[in-house]
């Protein structure tokens, strides 16, 4: 599969909400000492900010940008199901490229082996294939994606990426309104059209 050389202006704007949500994430469960160390954690916090990673990601690993949506349920899923494993700045990184392997895997037709993950996040091809087995028992091998899940997360960064462009008030803005299936539904805006918008 040849390397295809993408331009800043080709990136999906998913890349950028994802970045910010989990940098928020991470910066918060910094703040919480009780943490249990896994194989993802590094001895170091990377100088690679997460913004740079995913777009390195993204640049080198040819998946489609529905992958990185699907990689962001799958981190979902896994701190939900792994509570003792937050995501934090010392496992962000590992995280995010074992969940776009996995979701390329799962997701694409064509996909990198563990060797060029590896390679694209700066890890040896033998802890990749780790972190990749950990990561899917850490999800209770959960890879299928039902469309309404995938709507929903849609949705949810679509509401990021409106936070982010228009400054809002924070009293009008309610993160849990695009979270919520019940009460996505209300909103004018088609989720075809949502979904657009991110993946442009």
């Amino acid at each position: 599969m040849a390397e295809i050389e993408k331009s800043d202006e080709e990136m999906p704007r998913v890349i950028n909400f994802m970045a910010s949500v989990l940098e928020r994430v991470a910066e918060t469960n910094d703040l919480n000492s009780a943490q249990k160390i896994s194989i993802f954690d590094g001895l170091t916090r990377p100088t690679i900010s997460v913004q740079s990673y995913l777009e390195r990601i993204f640049k080198y690993a040819n998946c489609s940008p529905s992958c990185f949506i699907v990689a962001y349920i799958y981190l979902d899923r896994f701190s939900q199901m792994q509570p003792l494993l937050p995501i934090n700045s010392f496992n962000v990184h590992r995280l995010l490229i074992t969940s776009v392997l996995v979701s390329a895997k799962f997701m694409d037709d064509i996909f990198y082996n563990n060797g060029y993950y590896g390679k694209v996040g700066g890890i040896s091809t033998r802890e990749m294939n780790l972190l990749e087995v950990d990561f899917l028992f850490g999800i209770g091998f959960q890879l299928n994606v039902t469309p309404t899940t995938f709507h929903t997360y849609c949705s949810y960064l679509h509401t990021e990426m409106l936070m982010l462009e228009i400054p809002m008030p924070l009293k009008i803005v309610n993160q849990q309104c695009w979270v919520n299936d019940d009460e996505s539904s209300t909103h004018e805006l088609d989720v075809s059209q949502i979904i657009q918008k991110l993946l442009d």
